[in-house]
């Protein structure tokens, strides 16, 4: 069952690694929904973050919903790993993983949500045969590595197809964004058909957070 509510999922990766505590407890205090968790190996993307155990230290800290996304190459090799750490939805690409189909269903299998990520040079047909078994699609609406970067529009193009896929019976996943969410583009982002919205750099530079969260969610 799809929710109604718009979503917002801070991103970890635009805080400051030294108070992570902080930063959880700034996600939980202004409304957060999910903390989503950006893991990149430096091979898939240039840029190195972190693994499991930054999924298993944040897990004692919050009950929140841990969104794991996995920038990284061979991506069922740490699928057990991340889910004893606590990961709660498991998101992986289709440009890292030749066995997608096998891969969601042991996601499926282990209890946890399952999560497909494209690319934005990567098109909806890729990931069509896998829409009625995936619980979620991240749609990367900026090339993926590093935050603060704008929005590219054209991949909204995505989310409508994924939204009328979805009206048509092609599933019941979520759809997600990721990159260069702001209240500027809130609206044009839920109107194509975003459950979903990832929040870096905005959020954690905004004077007030709550209040950002608040506004985007009711444009």
């Amino acid at each position: 069952m799809i929710s109604k509510k718009r979503k917002i999922a801070p991103s970890i990766l635009a805080s400051e690694f030294g108070n992570i505590g902080n930063a959880i407890c700034s996600i939980e205090q202004v409304g957060g929904d999910w903390i989503h968790l950006d893991v990149m190996d430096g091979v898939f993307v240039p840029p190195i973050t972190f693994g499991a155990q930054m999924i298993r230290s944040i897990r004692k800290l919050t009950e929140l919903t841990l969104d794991v996304h996995l920038m990284t190459v061979k991506p069922s090799n740490h699928l057990e790993t991340f889910v004893e750490a606590g990961t709660d939805r498991f998101t992986f690409h289709i440009e890292a993983e030749v066995h997608s189909h096998r891969l969601i269903s042991r996601i499926n299998d282990l209890g946890i949500s399952s999560g497909i990520a494209i690319v934005p040079s990567t098109p909806v047909s890729a990931i069509e045969d896998l829409l009625d078994i995936v619980d979620q699609v991240l749609v990367m609406t900026v090339n993926p590595g590093w935050g603060g970067q704008a929005m590219i529009a054209k991949t909204l193009e995505k989310v409508r197809k994924l939204r009328k896929l979805r009206l048509e019976g092609g599933g019941s996943f979520l759809i997600c964004i990721d990159g260069g969410f702001n209240l500027e583009n809130s609206h044009e982002i839920w109107d194509a058909g975003v459950d979903v919205a990832v929040m870096g750099s905005a959020f954690f530079g905004a004077e007030n957070p709550k209040e950002l969260l608040d506004r985007c969610r009711s444009r």
